[in-house]
Formats: structure tokens, C-alpha cells, sequence
């Protein structure tokens, strides 16, 4: 299979495709407990094979355009801090944003920083009309990085998440190709 995915680069970060050699960081990073359970899907704890299953997936589901996923990589030591991508519905132009960023590297612009460059990806050479993402109410900060990246509040969907055996409010946010300013 031909591995096409993009590199995208902002002034402190290199977004690139995750590779195999990344899924001990991952475990690591993602597996904290207070990364995964701000997260809808990552478990606690995350076995480094558990990583490297979900490595391992990213090029078939971008090849299928169902979704893009970018490691974030820190340009000045080459350490890996997060992932970031796009969960796509290209028949509806609309994608949903999804990111998470290791704890020692909280608070510092990382996730702002590569949403920017994610969106503009998306809106102009994934060519989408909506990009939307959404967080568990108990965490603003992420609902920070929705605001900072110009997305709109759109509503509360009430306990609609189940996670660690506990119904969640999750917040939704979106912003349309019209109103990014690429």
C-alpha cells in the first residue's frame, strides 16, 4: 500500500505520520490517567501493543479517506507530545478534530498551535465545509483550544458518553470554511 499521508510543519511542531517505533511514547504519554480519561477512546492503562494496533491502522483508514492522524513532534528535540487528526465524512464535507497531548507538555501552545495547521489542512486541501470536535465538560482546557482555533459553542449534549462507568456532558464545537482565515 502506498503510504501517501502528508507532513505538515508549524513553528514549533512537525506533524507527521505516526510510525511503529512511536507506540512505546504513545503508551506512555496517552496512558496517563489524566490524558485518557479526558479522552473518549484511549484506555488506562494503554499496553504499548495496543499502541502499535492503532499505529498500525492509521494508513489503511487514510488510504479509505475515513481519517488522518498526525504524531506531534516538538522540531527543537524531536519528541514525540500528542497526536492530532481528523476523522473524515467527505461524502458531507465535514470531519471531526480529535488531539491529545502528553502532560508534560500541557499549557504551552502545543495543541492550539497544531489545530491551526490542522484546519487549515482541511479546509484546504481536504477541501471541507465543517470541521467540529468536542470535549468532556470536565475538561475547559480543551474547550480553550476549541475558542483559541475560532470554533463556535454550539450546545451541551447531556450524559452522552459513557466512560469508566459514568455518563459524561460533552460540549460541541465547530467552525466552517468560511470562517477560518487561512
Amino acid at each position: 500500500m502506498n503510504d501517501d499521508r502528508p507532513t505538515l510543519h508549524t513553528d514549533r511542531l512537525r506533524l507527521r505520520p505516526f510510525v511503529v517505533a512511536d507506540a512505546d511514547a504513545v503508551a506512555e504519554l496517552a496512558g496517563d490517567r489524566r490524558v485518557a480519561e479526558m479522552t473518549q477512546n484511549i484506555p488506562h492503562p494503554y499496553p504499548p501493543e495496543a499502541a502499535v494496533a492503532w499505529i498500525r491502522g492509521h494508513p489503511a483508514r487514510f488510504q479509505q479517506d475515513e481519517e488522518v492522524v498526525f504524531a506531534m513532534e516538538r522540531l527543537e528535540d524531536q519528541l514525540l507530545i500528542g497526536a492530532i487528526g481528523l476523522v473524515l465524512d467527505l461524502p458531507s464535507r465535514k470531519a471531526e478534530l480529535g488531539y491529545w497531548v502528553g502532560v508534560p507538555y500541557w499549557n504551552q501552545g502545543y495543541c492550539t498551535e497544531a489545530g491551526r495547521e490542522i484546519l487549515r489542512y482541511g479546509f484546504s486541501r481536504r477541501k471541507l465545509h465543517r470541521i467540529q470536535a468536542r470535549h468532556f465538560d470536565r475538561n475547559p482546557a480543551s474547550g480553550r483550544v476549541m475558542q483559541k482555533l475560532g470554533m463556535t459553542y454550539e450546545g451541551c449534549l447531556r450524559k452522552s458518553l459513557l466512560k469508566w462507568d459514568e455518563y459524561l456532558d460533552v460540549l460541541m464545537y465547530s467552525i466552517l470554511e468560511d470562517e477560518f482565515q487561512l
